[in-house]
């Protein structure tokens, strides 16, 4: 319609180090009419798989990707006629894929077209029939044993390797000194080998912990944390949350004890300039959460602001959001730190690969019963108490050990102490 005001709809910002996204699936076609706040399209990421809705009211344009395109971050992708009311017959454009094709991502898709696999006739064993890597691979026929490469010529001198790259970018990493000398064996397909090519989000998760790595000299330190205090005020006051429909986890503990170390040494709450150290005055907590696609790190904005039951309450629509495939854009952009964990099945601890740009991330171990000695009434006591591990990884280039040690004590005596208001 002539006149009307025509709005952009652009691939949006779902995290700092994320530079690219696909587009899944689209619930509009040319000339429907929408409104606000109404789901438009399913992108994914290498976090997660998000639905986006529209940011105004009108009739769909143009429809300018087609599911399964990869494209950079800020990419144009659709046009609303804003306002307009009355549905349009659509221009002529090639027929669309059916409504009722089967449900799968678009790494699993392109996975079938490299196998010449029909995803009709694919069974899908995922969450309400999502066909997985798995079931595509073992519609595939057998790969052809992969021939025993001739030896390769020995490699000029390398280069030295870069001092920083882009976040997201993707580079290897050239050593001198001799260390190029190295090189893995190469692999030659045995019978009974599966090869499981890299989906997106797996290549894009790989790039990210390796630039990590290369990027930040990786500090880790762990505390011991005797939770019988954190325990006992759970016993309390779990009852009363669950009627609220709050859950009251040790998780919830751990982060408000984490924000509340984070406001108490601001240069954990930071990230790296170039020549200089940003100071963040948000504290935006990533807290990571199981989706029906694995592991998702949302974040809760403001978390320092929250009570016990605020964080309790925010942790537990994170999750159920995550569930449901209904977290948005802004739940992955803004982290500033990060408190992972291990799950039910968890082990005693781990250093966690910071999540950049951030200076530092926390990771949680298993909680078990232990032997452990306390002081009561100036007498030593040998007592049984559930026991936890936590690990703080931090980059070295602004973290020092000091700091670094004094911010982990503070998270663990928090929680020692036990003494959170409800």
């Amino acid at each position: 319609m002539a006149g009307e005001k025509v709005v952009d709809v652009v691939l949006p910002s779902i995290g700092e180090s994320i530079v690219e996204a696909s587009i899944k699936q689209w619930f509009v076609k040319q000339g429907d009419v929408i409104r606000a706040d109404q789901i438009i399209v399913s992108i994914s990421s290498e976090k997660t798989d998000v639905d986006l809705p529209a940011n105004v009211a009108g009739r769909v344009a143009e429809l300018l990707a087609k599911e399964g395109d990869t494209l950079p971050i800020g990419a144009l992708i659709a046009r609303v006629e804003a306002g307009v009311t009355e549905a349009a017959a659509p221009a002529p454009a090639p027929a669309p894929a059916a409504t009722a094709a089967p449900l799968a991502s678009p790494s699993v898709r392109q996975l079938a077209r490299e196998h010449g696999v029909d995803l009709s006739a694919v069974a899908g064993s995922g969450d309400h029939g999502r066909i997985t890597q798995a079931d595509v691979l073992s519609k595939a026929a057998p790969a052809a044993p992969a021939p025993t490469p001739a030896p390769a010529p020995a490699p000029a001198r390398p280069a030295a390797a870069p001092a920083s790259a882009p976040a997201g970018s993707t580079f290897s990493l050239s050593l001198g000194g001799g260390f190029g000398s190295f090189k893995a064996p190469p692999y030659v397909q045995k019978p009974g080998d599966q090869i499981v090519p890299f989906s997106r989000k797996r290549r894009i998760t790989a790039d990210h912990m390796v630039y990590s790595k290369l990027t930040s000299p990786h500090v880790v330190t762990v505390a011991e944390v005797d939770l019988h205090g954190v325990m006992k005020h759970r016993e309390a006051f779990k009852a009363q949350y669950k009627k609220e429909g709050v859950n009251l986890t040790v998780l919830s503990y751990v982060c408000l004890a984490t924000v509340k170390a984070l406001r108490a040494f601001p240069g954990i709450n930071a990230r790296v300039l170039d020549g200089a150290t940003a100071l963040l005055k948000d504290i935006n907590l990533g807290v990571a959460v199981d989706a029906p696609d694995g592991l998702v790190v949302p974040n809760i904005k403001h978390a320092d602001e929250l009570s016990l039951k605020g964080m309790a309450r925010s942790i537990g629509e994170l999750a159920a959001r995550a569930r449901d495939n209904k977290l948005m854009p802004d739940d992955f952009s803004g982290a500033t730190f990060t408190v992972t964990n291990p799950g039910p099945k968890g082990n005693l601890f781990g250093g966690a690969i910071i999540s950049q740009p951030n200076a530092a991330i926390l990771r949680m171990g298993e909680i078990k019963k232990r032997v452990v000695v306390i002081e009561e009434n100036g007498e030593d006591r040998i007592v049984i108490h559930p026991v936890m591990y936590i690990a703080l990884s931090y980059d070295h280039r602004i973290i020092d050990g000091v700091l670094g040690n004094d911010f982990l004590w503070t998270i663990a005596d928090l929680l020692r102490k036990g003494q959170f208001e409800a």
